[in-house]
């Protein structure tokens, strides 16, 4: 695993989709590839990266900054249907790409401002767009989802394993792999 240079900010004029493609193609381009081993580099690799923004109504919603604003995002998400889009970004070090965004759409219960007030206080969401997590205990604020579950933990993991032909590789033995090695 290494790190990204790339910081993520608002970016006004685009929509929630595109600014989660942006994000992810920038933590990707943005890899810091500094102290890693030669002959990794030497070798073949692959460099995949993803971002996650929750889309209501057109506007989107990030990580909320604190307590307050993850309380107020899960007001706002609150007995309603929202969008969550995960895009990724896969780079080869020869610098080939291939990016794609999944949207899943996401009804939550109508939630009481104390149900709201306990969610918040676990911390749980606090590092995910839209203030929540729904693969752990923020699970029960969600009524239902139409689309694939893996968008909205944050990587969609079907549509990353078919990508990997695009640039050459498939998923073997649990790894991931240039195309012909076993």
């Amino acid at each position: 695993m290494v790190r990204s240079r790339y910081e993520e900010t608002p970016a006004a004029g685009i929509t929630p989709r595109t600014l989660a493609a942006r994000h992810a193609r920038g933590k990707a381009m943005g890899a810091d590839l500094e102290g890693v081993p030669a002959q990794i580099l030497a070798g073949p690799a692959l460099i995949v990266s993803a971002d996650t923004v929750v889309d209501v109504d057109g506007a989107a919603l990030g990580k909320p900054r604190d307590a307050a604003e993850g309380r107020a995002m899960l007001g706002t998400l609150a007995g309603r249907e929202h969008l969550v889009h995960t895009a990724f970004c896969l780079r080869t070090l020869d610098g080939r790409t291939f990016e794609h965004t999944e949207t899943t759409a996401v009804r939550f219960y109508p939630l009481t401002d104390d149900e709201i007030a306990d969610y918040v206080a676990t911390g749980d969401g606090l590092d995910k767009a839209g203030g929540y997590g729904i693969q752990g205990v923020g699970a029960p604020l969600v009524e239902r989802i139409d689309g694939d579950f893996y968008t909205v933990m944050g990587f969609p993991l079907g549509a990353f394993v078919r990508s990997l032909p695009k640039l050459g590789w498939m998923l073997r033995s649990g790894y991931a792999a240039p195309a012909g090695v076993a």
